[in-house]
């Protein structure tokens, strides 16, 4: 793939339970723009694999990674993840703390996942009509 931007590029990822491999050496490239489907039978590894792809969005969202040691650059972009202000939402509910491990309290959670879906909203009212044209 020369001269064409990578969105995701693996090499041997492979992910076993015990002795058994799930995903076993997955060699994949995908360009930007290209689009993918994964096919196989039931217990081929195609959620594992998207999980592994994804699980860093968790860790970045302080689902498992708590930011409190991440190094500040990693931190502003962490709590400017959507999932961030998810995660502290449901800790601070399911908890009954009053902030979540994120700290920005219920109503600035509800708030920047309100203005995110609002954006979403507009965005594709916005290309709707373009897009059946």
């Amino acid at each position: 793939m020369t001269g064409q931007t990578l969105a995701l590029e693996t090499h041997a990822l492979t992910r076993r339970f015990g002795a058994h491999s799930v995903v076993g050496s997955v060699d994949l490239t995908v360009a930007e723009g290209e689009v993918y489907g994964l096919l196989g039978c039931n217990g081929a590894g195609r959620s594992t694999l998207i999980k592994m792809l994804t699980a860093p969005l968790f860790f970045a969202g302080n689902a498992i990674y708590p930011t409190d040691v991440m190094p500040p650059w990693l931190r502003f972009v962490a709590h400017a993840a959507p999932l961030s202000f998810v995660v502290d939402g449901l800790r601070t509910l399911v908890l009954a703390q009053g902030a979540g491990a994120g700290g920005f309290g219920l109503g600035a959670d509800f708030g920047a996942l309100a203005a995110g879906l609002a954006l979403l909203v507009w965005v594709g009212g916005w290309m709707y009509p373009r897009l059946i044209t």
